[in-house]
């Protein structure tokens, strides 16, 4: 716990407790996993790394460096790499169904106005397999290294970053459908 967490403000883990439960009701199931994922290991890694190296890069804002921001970035592709590239493929079939279904299945296709536009079939406007999942884990990095550095409303980050991540993540997942 920080020092002014004690004093002036509500407990860190109050704010990763409203979080969690933002994400748990309102995302998909995976999407809820990974945005508590990459609030726990990438806020972690940019306060770590940030603090570490962050006066040798540029400053974002107070209190957060491009060092920081890099980290979060490179932790958010790593977890997202993990969960839809090893855990997501090993649940069982049965677990994985009706309200309980994945976002990512494994394929990102492109929406049907962009399809029309570029005149493309359905099957040609589909990413399966190993480059589905670079996207979603470059975009996942990316949702994460921006929710980490943006200061919203001076809303405490454990409260902001799972649910700005399970925002950015299904609203992901729904464009790509």
């Amino acid at each position: 716990m920080r020092e002014s967490e004690a004093h002036d403000r509500y407990n860190g883990v109050i704010s990763y407790l409203a979080g969690a439960w933002f994400v748990m009701f309102f995302c998909p199931k995976d999407v809820a996993l990974v945005s508590v994922i990459l609030l726990s290991w990438c806020d972690t890694a940019a306060s770590t790394f940030g603090r570490a190296y962050g006066r040798y890069t540029p400053r974002i804002r107070k209190g957060k460096s491009l060092a920081g921001s890099l980290a979060a970035f490179v932790f958010g592709v790593a977890a997202a790499v993990l969960f839809w590239g090893f855990v997501g493929p090993s649940v069982p079939q049965s677990m994985n169904m009706g309200d309980n279904k994945f976002a990512f299945d494994g394929h990102l296709t492109l929406p049907p106005r962009a399809r029309e536009t570029l005149g493309w079939s359905k099957k040609q406007a589909t990413i399966d397999g190993t480059i589905a999942l670079a996207a979603v884990a470059l975009w996942s990095g990316l949702v994460v290294s921006v929710s980490e550095a943006i200061d919203l409303f001076e809303l405490d980050d454990n409260l902001t970053i799972p649910i700005l991540c399970g925002i950015g993540l299904a609203g992901f997942f729904k464009a790509f459908d």
